[in-house]
């Protein structure tokens, strides 16, 4: 806790619905410690809204960014450290989006060494809207194979299921893993670590950074075929999940 804590202030970051800033994280921490501790133990913890901000992408677009309050954001801290070695050690090599170690650098550098070797049509593909439609019931079921911990789950739960408080409009929210939170690269991770296994699988060259990835070729009818048998699988997953 006391680490996760240092990382949140180091991280800094916005307030979140409830005003409260990044330096009264501390002095809060010491006032209510044991009340939160103890809610949590009992269940009834209860995360507050998600302050959604959109920000601008550099498309001309706008993409929405979800802030936890600080407390939560502590605590969201605290559960991704202690979880991320369990899912840590089977993520595949070439995933480098948001994991201890790995790097954009890394990523581009394996890119050029396939476009090197000859696989020089590229397939490349970005999920839209990926972490908007993340299945709530799908990934669970994903940590559910790891985490046995039943408090940990239920409070990861509550956090996928926080509404979210647009310009003063709470909305509710059944799927979807806002990006701005600590937790949401490790489940996003999870979550794609299962197209990761399909693309190894099958034999594919292939580099991922969170919800982008690219899938490297020799001609450009395997690029093609490549292509319309990734689409085939993501939406055989996502029928899945319902």
């Amino acid at each position: 806790m006391h680490l996760a804590y240092k990382q949140v202030l180091a991280n800094k970051g916005s307030a979140g619905v409830d005003g409260m800033q990044v330096s009264e994280l501390k002095q809060h921490i010491r006032q209510e410690r044991e009340a939160i501790v103890l809610s949590i133990i009992k269940g009834t913890y209860l995360p507050q809204p998600i302050l959604g901000v959109n920000i601008p992408k550099g498309n001309g677009k706008t993409r929405l960014l979800g802030i936890p309050t600080v407390t939560d954001r502590w605590l969201q801290q605290a559960v991704a450290q202690a979880i991320t070695p369990l899912f840590e050690f089977e993520f595949k090599e070439h995933s480098y989006g948001f994991r201890p170690n790995k790097n954009a650098h890394q990523c581009i550098q394996q890119a050029q060494q396939y476009i090197h070797e000859g696989y020089q049509h590229i397939v490349d593909i970005d999920l839209k809207s990926f972490f908007d439609e993340v299945d709530h019931c799908l990934l669970l079921q994903l940590l559910y194979g790891k985490v046995k911990c039943l408090l940990t789950l239920r409070l990861i739960r509550k956090w996928l299921r926080a509404p979210i408080m647009t310009n003063g409009k709470l909305t509710k929210r059944r799927k979807g893993v806002p990006q701005g939170s600590p937790l949401s690269p490790l489940l996003s991770n999870i979550m794609l670590h299962e197209l990761d296994k399909e693309l190894e699988k099958q034999g594919l060259k292939y580099v991922r950074y969170a919800d982008d990835f690219s899938i490297y070729t020799k001609s450009n009818s395997t690029a093609t075929q490549d292509r319309q048998q990734r689409f085939s699988f993501l939406k055989e997953q996502t029928e899945a999940a319902h």
